[in-house]
């Protein structure tokens, strides 16, 4: 069997919802409005946190899939003013996030225990406004969101492969920026971060055999496997991969900005940084060549992302542990493309009816447990009562 980006087909309910005239969907989707919406229609389970557990309507798979927002969408009206990443939530709030993180990615693994028939992962994805100002929609898709999915790897291994030069599976290897141009500088200031549960892997020991994906990402081995995300150090140390991510990107692109800028003022390693990166060769080099084509060529300047974009997962690999990986340069790839899973939705309300009652059945087992662990309160809706 060849080895390669899969593209499955996902089929889904039209959902009957009016975008008011003159706004793009995009545009439409993070409304308070929108929310509302959301919640009454497929909302599971809400906490004081502001926290809403949802089905996801558009879904990525219907084997099994959920996402947990971070609703915001009423108390900060000002779309650049949310949370964007699990760095800028209260602490009560990442704290109640961790606990139900735990929870659902035990139960996918739970329900699908065999790493040969399913591919399961968790993680989020930054929403800063990165994309060109000019873009339509860009501060109204910032709402922090975690998404939960399982995938078949029958229908994975029967499906088409996916175009290799999709930009959207370009984020790492050899399309990456950093890949290219300074990985000993990204491996190196990544090796010196305080671990012990998180341990890094081999850049090709944890791909996966049928679509090869990741490519050219670092990551790390979950030690102790699902019994560690019951640990708070697990969640200390899936931030501190962020935290240190972040560092780099943002002082990358703080030197491709401003020849010889200052350190940032907000760092969260700033002697790693100064020690690291600000005199390394590579890193400063790739900056000016960066610098250099910004200045001269209009378009490429337009397309950079200035603020920090990325993906970070958990997914199980393989044989059966947990790997923890994140996205060096978002170029706007789905979640799932880290892993090289093309998901094209279509709508088919047949298909989607026939997986609709096991896809519900686990996601109310699922508000079960989190409503017994104290993670919120069941949400009626006409599919569901309360519970």
């Amino acid at each position: 069997m060849p080895t390669g980006p899969r593209q499955i087909v996902t089929p889904y309910r039209p959902i009957p919802l009016t975008v008011p005239e003159g706004m793009k969907p995009n545009e439409f989707f993070n409304s308070a409005e929108n929310l509302a919406d959301l919640a009454h229609n497929n909302g599971l389970l809400r906490n004081p946190e502001g926290l809403l557990l949802y089905r996801k309507a558009l879904g990525h798979s219907n084997v099994f899939d959920t996402s947990i927002i971070y609703d915001t969408s009423r108390s900060i009206l000002d779309p650049l003013g949310r949370p964007v990443r699990r760095t800028q939530v209260p602490d009560a709030v990442k704290h109640a996030w961790n606990r139900m993180n735990g929870i659902i990615v035990e139960f996918m693994l739970e329900r699908y225990p065999d790493p040969d028939a399913h591919l399961a992962l968790a993680g989020e994805a930054s929403l800063d406004a990165t994309w060109p100002l000019t873009s339509p929609g860009v501060p109204s898709i910032r709402m922090l969101h975690n998404h939960f999915m399982v995938f078949d790897k029958a229908q994975l291994a029967s499906a088409p492969l996916a175009d290799p030069d999709n930009p959207n599976l370009t984020d790492g290897g050899q399309h990456s920026l950093f890949q290219a141009h300074m990985r000993k500088a990204y491996r190196a200031f990544f090796d010196r971060l305080d671990l012990a549960i998180l341990r890094p892997c081999g850049d090709e020991s944890r791909r996966l055999a049928l679509t090869g994906f990741p490519q050219g990402l670092p990551s790390w081995e979950v030690a102790g496997g699902a019994a560690a995300l019951r640990d708070v150090r697990f969640w200390r140390e899936y931030d501190v991969i962020l935290e240190g991510f972040l560092d780099f990107y943002r002082s990358f692109f703080g030197q491709v900005s401003t020849r010889n800028a200052p350190m940032l003022p907000d760092l969260h390693f700033p002697q790693l940084v100064a020690e690291e990166l600000l005199f390394d060769r590579d890193f400063l080099a790739t900056a000016k060549m960066v610098r250099d084509r910004c200045i001269g060529d209009a378009r490429y300047a337009n397309a950079i992302r200035w603020q920090p974009a990325f993906k970070q997962i958990i997914y199980r690999d393989d044989q059966g542990d947990l790997i923890v990986t994140i996205s060096q340069n978002s170029i706007g790839n789905a979640i799932t493309e880290l892993l090289g899973v093309v998901v094209k939705r279509e709508p088919d309300a047949d298909a989607y009816a026939r997986a609709e009652p096991a896809l519900i059945e686990q996601l109310l087992e699922v508000r079960r447990r989190l409503v017994a662990a104290d993670c919120g309160t069941g949400i009626a809706t006409a599919h569901w009562a309360a519970g």
